[in-house]
């Protein structure tokens, strides 16, 4: 491993979370979410093909059926993230402090999104992780997958390829591919030079009340018909998402927005 920062700062942040022996996460701000997840055996295989490659961060939103005595048997030596697990309500809950979401996706888009193939995903995963952001990775129900809404609140949708014949992937399999992606990305040497940036990108929870107050002010002013949206929202959306907005950056566009309604009343 290199242990020059300046050069390699993802080697290097490994390197020193290894040295200071922080348990067996390799990965401590990125999250694996399962929105809904169904069958309790299915959270214990996706906590097992975590922990098999150093994530150990599982957030569930409203699960059908968790803890059980299946989720421990299908888990095996990952009981441990099991009980570390944080069980949330809501999705918006979930995401609070994100500030890359990459949701999982299986099906075309009316509106196209930035996609990334599994191994992309890998890079953006520990580009983001190597400047110490917090990482949401989501992952649907099994029986439908993420609502457009949920996927709308993503940077990026990953899609894994499958053979034509049977392209149905189990949830956990559907994780293992993923997290084995990044594993094997961290583990080579890749410069990812640190931008010179004066801001930490927004959270998700930031992100959405700007996103509440632009299209407040777009209906205040008779820009957007909440009647007949015709797609402004999913598209404006799509624009904010790909710039990945800071912190400050937000602070001023939510500034310029209150400007507009002072001045609209």
């Amino acid at each position: 491993m290199v242990a020059n920062d300046n050069r390699n700062p993802l080697l290097y942040r490994l390197k020193i979370i290894e040295k200071e022996n922080m348990s067996s996460n390799l990965f401590p701000g990125v999250q694996i979410v399962l929105v809904e997840p169904t069958h309790p055996g299915n959270i214990g295989a996706v906590a097992r093909a975590m922990k098999n490659m150093g994530l150990e961060e599982l957030v569930l939103v409203k699960p059908n059926r968790f803890p059980s005595v299946e989720s421990d048997s299908r888990a095996g030596s990952a009981k441990d993230v099991l009980g570390l697990a944080k069980i949330v309500s809501s999705f918006e809950e979930a995401l609070k402090e994100s500030q890359l979401i990459i949701g999982t996706s299986a099906r075309d888009r009316r509106i196209p999104w930035p996609g990334l193939s599994p191994k992309h995903c890998a890079i953006e995963v520990n580009r983001s992780f190597s400047l110490g952001e917090k990482v949401s990775l989501v992952f649907g129900r099994e029986s439908r997958g993420l609502t457009n809404e949920e996927l709308q609140r993503c940077h990026f949708h990953v899609n894994i390829p499958t053979g034509l014949a049977y392209s149905s992937l189990n949830l956990a399999m559907a994780v293992q591919v993923i997290c084995y992606e990044i594993f094997q990305f961290s583990q080579e040497e890749q410069d990812f030079p640190r931008p010179d940036w004066d801001m930490p990108k927004a959270s998700s929870v930031a992100i959405e009340h700007f996103f509440d107050h632009l299209e407040m002010t777009l209906v205040q002013l008779d820009f957007h018909d909440e009647e007949n949206p015709r797609q402004l929202m999913t598209r404006l959306r799509r624009l904010f998402n790909r710039i990945r907005l800071d912190e400050m950056e937000v602070n001023i566009l939510r500034g310029f927005l209150s400007k507009i309604n002072k001045l609209r009343k």
